[in-house]
């Protein structure tokens, strides 16, 4: 059953990892799917392919969403191709960029982090609404680190990440009386390039050892919650934030 045909959908960072995922899943449930991505044009052009593979109907859109005019411009793009109405918007660009303690620390640092985590999620919900209508849906990719702060060296990932979990509560109310729910979701470890590149092994090994399902979760995985609170199937879910990180958290 395709819960989502007929629906358009945008994901931001849709290129790799968690928002490839999500972009192919959507798909596969039958959403038209705009593939947001901004430096990896080859790994979006894969993820493009892996939608195509079954059948389901996507385009690529580059666009810095940290930045009001492409954000516009990228949901002008998405009208033309698919029609003036947006029925779901997963904010799943962001990311650490790196570890630095709050002594190593420049404002330019934490700028950077906070367009990336906050700003982009703000910009791209600011600008859909234009679009989107009675029984829209907003999904916004938070984090674990917005629940406990963060590992060593991400504080202010972890403020950008809570940031956008405030800003589903805040967004729940003021959009609900227009019939668009918002929600969150907040992974924990989830196997994806973020942590072959920020997390050192053993602490992935540590989580093997003490976590409850003792392992790292996958990207599909967390597509898969994505895609429920997406569709239909959640109509009543609104101002959620829904962890998913194999039970090393509970909130």
């Amino acid at each position: 059953m395709k819960n989502l045909k007929g629906k358009v959908a945008v994901v931001t960072g849709g290129s790799r990892d968690i928002g490839r995922a999500i972009s192919v899943k959507l798909a596969s449930e039958g959403a038209k799917v705009c593939i947001n991505y901004l430096h990896n044009e080859a790994a979006a052009a894969q993820t493009l392919e892996m939608v195509k593979q079954f059948g389901g109907e996507a385009i690529l859109v580059k666009a810095d969403v940290t930045r009001a005019e492409e954000v516009k411009a990228m949901f002008e793009t998405v009208a033309k191709a698919f029609g003036p109405r947006i029925d779901i918007l997963v904010n799943n660009a962001g990311g650490i960029l790196g570890r630095k303690g709050i002594e190593e620390q420049d404002e330019e640092w934490f700028q950077k982090l906070i367009d990336l985590n906050f700003k982009s999620c703000w910009l791209c919900t600011r600008d859909v609404l234009p679009y989107m209508k009675e029984g829209g849906s907003i999904v916004n990719i938070s984090s674990q680190a917005a629940r406990d702060g963060g590992g060593p060296g991400s504080s202010i990932y972890a403020c950008g990440k809570a940031a956008m979990l405030c800003h589903t509560r805040a967004m729940a109310k003021e959009l609900g009386p227009r019939g668009i729910r918002v929600n969150a979701v907040c992974p924990g470890m989830i196997n994806t390039y973020f942590h072959d590149k920020f997390t050192p092994p053993e602490g992935r090994e540590n989580l093997h050892r003490s976590a409850p399902l003792r392992r790292e979760g996958e990207a599909e995985e967390v597509a898969g919650l994505v895609c429920f609170l997406a569709s239909g199937e959640s109509p009543y879910v609104t101002g959620t934030g829904i962890d998913i990180n194999g039970g090393c958290l509970f909130s």
